[in-house]
């Protein structure tokens, strides 16, 4: 998996003039504004297809790079690597790529379904754990391999349904009816397994620091 969480940028305390008090039989009820704006707001969310994806690599990778947080080394050697990954994925029995847009390209997820009788994603085949093994018989397991979004999405209101990372990983399970997703995240990549956590994964049940398998993985999945 791989989610672009750059770190967040320092805050600066605006401060105002200071308002007189009203007396209190005077005094007007403000409504308690929502917690920020939604990303609803002028952000459309459409598949793209594989001849689409193709035509959109550039812009891809410039997403990708702009959101990763890896500085200059981001829009090289890592903006290729990532560009290899999204071919290999892209080339899997029903894959899809999701991209949100403005009059830009402002996020993007992807995956694919997980089948019992099918190629596996990488290293899956030692962690999965038979109650997932028989939804992906099923075809009811779905494998997210990327969510790529701004910072904001990570540092602001992680847990409200229209927060776009949760917004593109709830439509890619609807598309394709799964019950459940599935990724994989380095051990060491705190970053990623934090953010995901803020927008709904958890970790297996019974995977705690003892009991989880040993390996570079661990695994995450999330519920529709």
């Amino acid at each position: 998996m791989t989610v672009n969480v750059p770190a967040a940028p320092t805050t600066t305390e605006l401060l105002g003039r200071p308002v007189r008090s009203l007396p209190p039989a005077t005094r007007k009820p403000v409504p308690r504004p929502e917690r920020g704006s939604s990303p609803r707001e002028g952000q459309r969310v459409r598949p793209l297809t594989r001849r689409q994806i193709e035509d959109h690599l550039q812009e891809l990778g410039d997403l990708y790079a702009e959101t990763s947080g890896g500085g200059p080394w981001a829009w090289n050697q890592a903006r290729s690597a990532f560009l290899r990954r999204l071919a290999t994925d892209a080339r899997r029995p029903g894959f899809e790529l999701l991209i949100a847009e403005t009059t830009v390209l402002t996020g993007c997820a992807y995956g694919f379904p997980v089948r019992g009788d099918g190629p596996w994603w990488e290293g899956f085949d030692g962690y999965l754990p038979g109650r997932l093994l028989r939804l992906a018989a099923s075809g009811r397991l779905f494998v997210i391999s990327g969510i790529h979004v701004p910072s904001r999405a990570r540092r602001q209101n992680q847990d409200r349904p229209w927060n776009l990372a949760r917004r593109l990983q709830k439509r890619l399970l609807t598309d394709h009816g799964a019950a459940v997703a599935v990724t994989l995240v380095k051990r060491s990549d705190h970053r990623t397994v934090e953010a995901l956590r803020s927008w709904g994964w958890r970790y297996m049940e019974g995977d705690t620091p003892r009991t989880a398998p040993l390996g570079p993985f661990r695994v995450l999945v999330l519920d529709t």
